[in-house]
């Protein structure tokens, strides 16, 4: 499917058209710079071929408290390896003029963000073709400037409920969100093959009461069991440490993964 606009109406396209298909949208993680900056965007091509609807780009930070081992210990080689916010949004307006149409999401904590310039980044990320941000490390009260910049540029700024949230705050963040809402399988740090937490189902009731956007699923889904469970939850299902340990191994790998993992985005009746 070609997407034509960018920005939020792109990836709302993503989920209609997953709909359409009587299944769940297929969110990929992959970040940018590792194994290289130059392996990058044939890890991207990879995802697209194996079936991503969406995919996620990480800005490589020194301190990614939200992620675990194997996002972490990518975003440090990707670092080491020269790897800045100017160099992912080089990537991205590269990938865009050969031809790349799906969505891409930037997720990155603030700081680089800041240090960048809010307006300068929110700019930059239209121009090189961003279609929305993720910033975990970011809540509404304090992401006014960057919320009101990406709102004026219809980018989307995409907010995270936990298993824990308290339902008052569920109903702020799904307002807030734009393009979809992400929800936290699971209490920790990405990437931990462990089952949802207990409260994940009413957490999903709760959410299901306040969305106003599409719902992804992501933390800890790696296998096609998980894949399958997911998809009957959410819209979306959102994989992230499985890919990025499969980089290193280059694009077929991730195309392998891939191709076992997607029948289990189908919709059961």
């Amino acid at each position: 499917m070609r997407h034509e606009a960018r920005g939020i109406g792109a990836i709302v396209s993503s989920f209609v058209q997953a709909k359409d298909d009587g299944r769940a949208a297929l969110i990929t993680y992959l970040t940018a710079g590792y194994p290289s900056p130059e392996a990058t965007p044939g890890l991207v091509r990879a995802l697209v071929q194996g079936g991503a609807d969406i995919v996620e780009l990480g800005v490589p930070f020194s301190d990614p408290v939200a992620d675990g081992p194997a996002i972490q210990t990518a975003s440090w080689t990707a670092l080491e390896k020269g790897t800045t916010t100017s160099t992912c949004l080089d990537i991205l307006r590269k990938m865009r003029a050969e031809g790349l149409t799906v969505p891409v999401l930037l997720m990155g904590y603030f700081n680089p963000i800041l240090s960048y310039g809010i307006d300068r980044y929110v700019r930059d990320c239209v121009t090189a073709g961003v279609d929305g941000l993720i910033v975990p490390d970011l809540p509404p009260e304090e992401a006014v400037p960057l919320a009101t910049s990406c709102a004026a540029s219809n980018l989307a700024l995409v907010y995270l409920v936990s298993p824990t949230t308290q339902a008052s705050r569920v109903a702020e963040l799904a307002a807030a969100t734009s393009g979809f809402l992400y929800v936290v399988r699971r209490l920790g740090t990405t990437g931990a093959d462990l089952a949802g937490g207990e409260g994940l189902s009413e957490q999903l009731g709760v959410v299901d009461r306040y969305k106003r956007t599409p719902v992804a699923l992501g933390f800890g889904i790696s296998s096609a069991t998980q894949v399958a469970e997911a998809a009957q939850q959410a819209d979306g299902v959102i994989i992230g440490s499985a890919i990025v340990r499969r980089a290193g191994d280059g694009p077929e790998a991730i195309l392998d993964y891939l191709a076992g993992i997607r029948p289990s985005l189908a919709k059961i009746p």
